[in-house]
């Protein structure tokens, strides 16, 4: 059963930094896709950045976390990174990670094609 557990959310004030990770267990890593969604209160949960774990290329949403955020594989077996720097207001919410099986998924910013979750993260931005 795979299993995706956060880690690394918390307080911060506005353009301050956060650094999120993802451990992922019984994924098949080498060849798939992990990324991050948000959900900020009463809004819709909304793609961040993916990346496909196999060869490591990213995704972004949206341009406005291009060069604010930053997906990479990281340095633990199985596990992602999000960077996230100079963050606003905006930005705060609860952050998920996210996996597939099928490394045509990244790309796509539609929730129900992901078929993991975790449980969450907060981030909280405080201005």
């Amino acid at each position: 059963q795979v299993q995706l557990v956060e880690s690394g959310g918390g307080s911060v004030q506005a353009g301050g930094s956060l650094t999120l990770s993802c451990a992922a267990s019984a994924y098949p890593y080498s060849n798939g896709c992990m990324g991050w969604f948000r959900q900020a209160p009463g809004k819709e949960r909304e793609g961040v950045a993916a990346l496909l774990t196999g060869d490591g290329n990213t995704y972004y949403a949206d341009d406005s976390v291009k060069g604010r955020f930053t997906i990479s594989r990281g340095n633990a077996k199985n596990t992602i990174t999000l960077q996230m720097t100079s963050l606003k207001s905006e930005y705060a919410a609860m952050y998920y990670c996210v996996a597939s099986d099928f490394p045509e998924t990244c790309g796509s910013w539609y929730a129900d094609q992901f078929e993991y979750w975790g449980q969450g993260t907060q981030v909280t931005v405080s201005s």
